[in-house]
């Protein structure tokens, strides 16, 4: 009996120190996978594409460096071709959502944004587009990024104007002068965004109808007028003109080539400048490279290419290195109007109609 009693003490105190026991812990749960990030998944996207096709409106130089360096990077074959704003214009809109390449780069805006709003383009909102300095140097709804600013003014062969006893001439009327018969060249309005930006620019400078007139006045001095708006800036060196209207940097590269005989001219009463910009065309083949370059054309890597491909353009982003040589030559003292991109938006395919009523240029509206 004591034994039993003894057995049946030992059971008790065993159940009792297990009914006490702390129940075992839950195994933890299995830990969640990383999210990958957006940069990351979009590249491995794009590399699975492998193909880009670029039409590219800026330098040559600068759209095959930017170009090569993007296949380097993601090992993506891009394909390019170096095409004026206005003939890219053309082209898509012949080609009606089934465009033949991916992505614009480079030229000015105004082109993009009459492609824009014929629905041509893809609105995108990039990551890369943080970097942007300002609103104005992007489309409000991702249809195109700023990636450079080019000031409009003029250049002149000073050789040629001391020859002929001339002076510069200082602002946009002073290109009446009629001394200046046949010295002048600037970009075909149909073919080139420079020629639209000029036409903008005086309009909102002047007024639509004194605008025109003012074409109609000058037309005269005009000698040539070129297919793409860097045309002007590599005649006026050797003397084929003597006073060229475009874009201040396409100037300082002339000079940089070693052409000491150009002076670069911001007009006095004040100018206007083009935003350089990229956008994805609708339609396009290769959606998600697409993307990936623009988030590239946003990115130091790209722009900072520019100023080592002969291409001298303000930059707009706040993480890239500004080409010296654009302040050096006193291209940041320009006077500059407020340009308004809405309205140039809205009335560029009218107005550059318009322009041709006043200025009837005959064969004379040629390609360089």
């Amino acid at each position: 009996m004591k034994k039993f009693l003894t057995i049946l003490l030992a059971l008790t105190l065993a159940l009792s120190v297990f009914g006490c026991a702390a129940p075992a812990a839950a195994p933890a749960p299995a830990a969640e996978p990383a999210a990958e990030d957006p940069m990351d998944a979009l590249i491995k996207a794009a590399q699975a594409e492998g193909e880009l096709v670029v039409y590219g409106s800026c330098e040559e130089a600068y759209l095959a460096a930017a170009c090569e360096h993007f296949q380097e990077l993601y090992g993506i074959k891009v394909s390019y071709q170096r095409l004026s704003t206005g003939e890219v214009a053309t082209k898509i809109a012949e080609e009606a959502g089934n465009p033949s390449a991916d992505v614009w780069f480079g030229g000015t805006t105004d082109p993009y944004n009459v492609s824009a709003a014929d629905g041509l383009l893809v609105a995108y909102e990039a990551m890369n587009a943080s970097h942007i300095v300002d609103p104005m140097f992007r489309d409000a709804d991702g249809y195109w990024y700023g990636i450079y600013k080019g000031i409009l003014g003029f250049m002149v062969n000073t050789e040629e104007l001391t020859r002929l006893g001339l002076e510069a001439p200082k602002d946009w009327d002073d290109l009446l002068n009629p001394a200046y018969k046949g010295l002048v060249s600037y970009s075909n309005p149909s073919t080139a965004g420079t020629g639209k930006l000029i036409v903008n620019t005086m309009v909102q400078m002047k007024g639509e109808e004194a605008a025109m007139e003012y074409f109609k006045a000058l037309d005269p001095s005009i000698i040539q007028y070129t297919k793409s708006g860097s045309g002007p800036s590599k005649m006026v060196g050797p003397g084929e003109i003597v006073i060229g209207i475009g874009f201040l940097h396409d100037g300082v590269k002339q000079i940089l080539d070693g052409y000491d005989n150009i002076a670069l001219i911001a007009p006095a009463s004040g100018t206007s400048f083009e935003v350089g910009a990229t956008a994805i065309f609708k339609g396009c083949k290769h959606e998600n490279a697409s993307k990936l370059w623009i988030e590239y054309a946003l990115s130091p890597e790209c722009v900072n290419l520019a100023k080592t491909a002969e291409s001298y353009q303000f930059l707009v982003i706040d993480n890239a290195e500004q080409p010296k040589e654009a302040a050096e030559f006193g291209l940041d003292t320009a006077k500059l109007i407020d340009y308004d991109f809405e309205a140039a938006k809205e009335n560029t395919t009218r107005l550059v109609e318009e322009y041709f009523t006043y200025v009837n240029g005959d064969d004379r509206f040629k390609t360089e």
